[in-house]
């Protein structure tokens, strides 16, 4: 029988937990993802289709965009990614990643510390919420990375304020290894 091909896209916070979500499905499914980082909604609405011919067809696909988006480099002060923009392109890149025919699940926007610089949690919580509305009205399985990262934010955030630490990756894969288990 054929092992399932599961294709992860997101940013640099997918890119961590990666190599160790494949590790654990070895055996169990083909686990892909580019390898260039996913950045911000408007990257992989463009680079989607170019993923999934390079890579094959996906039969399950975890997806995440937002750290990007939400990101406003001084001396802006506003999100790089409107939220109403943000909701657009995620709506856009949903029509594409359902086109494979895979089952489709969306990964909420890890938080960043208080101190954090061009992110704030409360932006975050806001894109989050707006995001879940959007895949709730689709049918879109949640897989709520955010809460995973808040239960202990001081150990699963590196010093840079943004990146996870070697165990928020383990913590990130291990959640979405329960969610992608139930499709394979």
């Amino acid at each position: 029988m054929k092992m399932k091909k599961v294709l992860l896209l997101g940013d640099s916070i997918r890119i961590g937990y990666q190599p160790l979500v494949r590790a654990a499905l070895e055996g169990k499914a083909e686990v892909v993802g580019p390898e260039e980082n996913g950045r911000f909604a408007k990257h992989t609405l463009w680079g989607a289709n170019l993923w999934i011919r390079d890579l094959g067809t996906p039969d399950i696909i975890h997806w995440n965009n937002g750290l990007w988006d939400l990101h406003h480099e001084a001396p802006m002060v506003e999100a790089l990614t409107s939220l109403d923009e943000y909701i657009v392109t995620l709506g856009r890149i949903l029509n594409e990643l359902r086109r494979t025919g895979a089952a489709v699940i969306f990964a909420t926007t890890t938080p960043v510390p208080v101190d954090a610089v061009g992110r704030s949690n409360a932006e975050i919580d806001a894109y989050n919420a707006a995001a879940a509305k959007l895949m709730k009205q689709h049918g879109v399985e949640i897989n709520d990375l955010n809460a995973v990262v808040k239960r202990d934010l001081q150990n699963f955030i590196c010093e840079d304020k943004l990146h996870l630490s070697e165990a928020g990756n383990r913590a990130c894969a291990d959640r979405v290894i329960e969610a992608v288990r139930k499709y394979i």
